[in-house]
């Protein structure tokens, strides 16, 4: 069995979710699936895309966790690197690149060539694929849209690992066409100010955020996750105060 490490991974590189299951870690990730499930149980989430401000908060880690968590639970799982300038989640679950999302995007490869199993049963990944001249193009596209309705016919959840939020705008144009978004932030890493952006930029685009998932504030392991809601309280002023609550009582910023 791999040992867990702080960041999500195991020694072996792989999800720890997977490769450590009895691991406090895995056990955090089990409890945001739970979270997740119960959002909103009249309308299951179909697709969640997740984030993060910057470079280094730990996202795609998040992302390949919870994709093994949601499987476990019996649920048929599609991981989508939406990251096309540096993909990452894909070596995570020790996947190599080739033909993937770019491919499925300009029409060389069909959706069913392009997805690719995983070890872990019932999650299934499309990568990247080529790296493209222009991204944001790209997931900008109709036929983007349509990949991710055909995305969520195969699968009972899709997880959308996106680029950070601030950096490029790729976040941006997907965060409206799916179910819902989770901000990924690290304690030690993530800049107040680039958090606080990153809540405000996907507002203003219209993604639902519905929460945020903080990690390596665990003062003796050295590793949870804790999660949040943001659909808390009534309407977009219970949200509102959400935020600046998990903003003034973990990011260290002043409401305003």
């Amino acid at each position: 069995m791999a040992k867990a490490s702080g960041n999500g991974a195991t020694s072996a590189g792989g999800p720890v979710a997977w490769d450590d299951p009895k691991s406090v870690a895995a056990e955090a990730y089990r409890i945001l699936r739970t979270n997740l499930l119960f959002t909103n149980p009249d309308r299951p989430l179909k697709s969640v895309l997740v984030t993060s401000p910057t470079v280094g908060d730990g996202k795609s880690t998040v992302t390949a966790n919870l994709a093994v968590s949601f499987a476990q639970a019996g649920r048929r799982v599609i991981v989508v690197n939406a990251d096309l300038r540096r993909p990452s989640v894909h070596k995570l679950f020790r996947v190599p690149e080739g033909a993937g999302l770019t491919s499925v995007l300009v029409g060389q490869a069909t959706l069913e060539e392009a997805l690719r199993e995983t070890d872990a049963p019932d999650v299934r990944l499309l990568t990247a694929g080529p790296t493209p001249p222009n991204p944001a193009e790209l997931l900008e596209s109709q036929r983007m849209r349509t990949v991710m309705r055909e995305l969520e016919q195969h699968a009972d959840i899709v997880l959308y690992d996106a680029p950070p939020v601030t950096v490029v705008a790729d976040a941006g144009l997907l965060a409206p066409h799916v179910d819902g978004c989770i901000l990924v932030v690290s304690l030690g890493v993530t800049q107040r100010d680039m958090a606080r952006a990153a809540v405000e930029q996907l507002q203003r685009v219209g993604g639902r955020i519905l929460g945020a998932v903080v990690n390596r504030i665990g003062p003796s392991s050295g590793y949870y996750y804790y999660y949040y809601y943001a659909d808390e309280g009534h309407g977009a002023n219970g949200r509102a105060k959400l935020w600046e609550r998990v903003k003034s009582g973990l990011l260290g910023l002043r409401a305003r």
